[in-house]
């Protein structure tokens, strides 16, 4: 099985099936036996084409009797992947491109439109170099275009950033950061683990302001790495990471992690409690609590407990029993659009029941704080409806809680709450606020 043939399985199957293309990518990969090289170039081209998708089909329109929307699957996704690879990949030949594209077509039962897939890929190629220009006399259109974003997001970005730093955003989003590895500091340092790595043939450096954080490239797969099976690291995004520093737990604590799949939050609370402590980690789907329960053995993390439960309905025995309780809710996810491409791809009206789902969440998840204890409140959005306004709404019925200022590395004192945005901070987009319960009085 080819790069490419693996690569239009995963596209088809994302298209037509609604799968996310981590997973199917990883998935397919594995049922066709892909490693090394070929893996890695049909994960380059898998996330190129979800991430510039508008922009492939706006070309490929231009050279295309018909409309990209009006051909018949899986034509439109060979187009995409030979043009993807004649306007990106420098090291991929253009004869290469077209002439696999045509192979791909005929494989597929498409025999009749090979000719259409080489004529369409042939002007491309002859033209990249004076390939139509996207109208920018319609701000939004220009920018959703060109980024490949959606026109709804780019327009609530606007209002939001402005033009310069929205394009900047929608840049980052079709990046590719390096993996975060977050140290498990109860088996060893920072500077332990980098040489273990690069013996295995990673290229690690040191996160440029957060510490026991290695940034990774050229890992392969994970579980490889001796490092990764021994649980010297676990892998997170630094804005991840932050939301559990916000907290400030100690050594003895109680935790609740409302909604902790797939466990990051939970382990990084864990080690900062040098494991001494009690980390209920809980999520509505049972069979993700394995996963957690797995990378919590793998870590050693005696700490760790989990739970299936709805964060929507009470647990009257965990009344008043957490020191802290972390609500990393369910999310439009905007803020990982760089790691999930297809995130961009949702429809605006699909968000609109999230702020109630994060409101009911979090309403049911006070009660489980102690008097003078810490509720956390994080999303992996960018959208103040279910950030600042979502805890806005929450503190106005809940006279008891207040945000609290809380100090994070290279950002120094937070007044209560923030944002990071890729663009600013190098980091998922994300948000965290930290609300302290009142204590009893005496």
């Amino acid at each position: 099985m080819s790069a490419r043939e693996t690569a239009l399985r995963v596209l088809t199957s994302c298209r037509a099936g609604g799968a996310w293309a981590d997973a199917a990518l990883k998935a397919q990969l594995g049922r066709d036996g892909l490693f090394g090289p070929e893996a890695a170039l049909c994960s380059r081209i898998v996330y190129g084409v979800t991430q510039n998708r508008l922009l492939l089909d706006f070309y490929l329109s231009a050279y295309c009797s018909q409309k990209p929307d009006h051909l018949q699957p899986p034509l439109l996704d060979i187009l995409r992947i030979g043009a993807y690879q004649i306007l990106f990949l420098d090291k991929v030949p253009d004869s290469a491109a077209v002439n696999t594209s045509v192979e791909l077509a005929k494989a597929a039962g498409r025999g009749q439109a090979a000719g259409l897939v080489n004529a369409v890929l042939r002007k491309i190629s002859q033209n990249r170099d004076s390939l139509p220009s996207i109208s920018e006399q319609n701000e939004a259109r220009y920018l959703s275009i060109r980024y490949s974003h959606p026109k709804w997001l780019v327009k609530r970005l606007l209002i939001l950033l402005g033009r310069e730093e929205t394009e900047r955003f929608l840049a980052a989003g079709n990046s590719q950061p390096p993996a975060a590895a977050q140290v498990n500091s109860l088996r060893g340092t920072a500077e332990e683990l980098c040489k273990s790595l690069e013996a295995e043939g990673v290229k690690a450096d040191f996160h440029p302001w957060l510490p026991d954080c290695l940034l990774l490239s050229g890992t392969g797969e994970l579980e490889r790495l001796k490092a990764f099976r021994d649980g010297a690291f676990y892998i997170q995004d630094p804005a991840a990471r932050l939301a559990v520093m916000a907290m400030d737990v100690k050594p003895g604590d109680r935790v609740l992690d409302v909604c902790a799949a797939p466990g990051g939050k939970s382990f990084a609370a864990a080690i900062a409690m040098e494991d001494r402590g009690r980390v209920l980690a809980c999520d509505l789907h049972e069979k993700k609590l394995k996963r957690i329960q797995d990378g919590a053995e793998r870590l050693g993390l005696a700490s760790i407990e989990t739970s299936a439960a709805d964060g929507r309905r009470a647990c009257p025995e965990w009344i008043g029993q957490f020191d802290a309780v972390l609500v990393d809710a369910p999310c439009s996810g905007l803020g990982i659009i760089r790691k999930k491409p297809d995130i961009r791809y949702k429809k605006a009206d699909e968000l609109f029941s999230l702020p109630v789902i994060q409101h009911d969440i979090l309403d049911n998840a006070a009660a489980y704080v102690s008097p003078g204890g810490v509720l956390l409140y994080s999303t992996c959005t960018v959208l103040p409806e279910e950030n600042g306004q979502t805890a806005d709404a929450f503190l106005a019925e809940h006279p008891d809680f207040s945000r609290e200022t809380f100090s994070l590395p290279f950002l120094g004192e937070v007044p209560g709450e923030i944002t990071l945005w890729p663009q600013r901070h190098g980091t998922d987009g994300f948000y965290i606020c930290r609300m302290r319960r009142q204590a009893r009085k005496l």
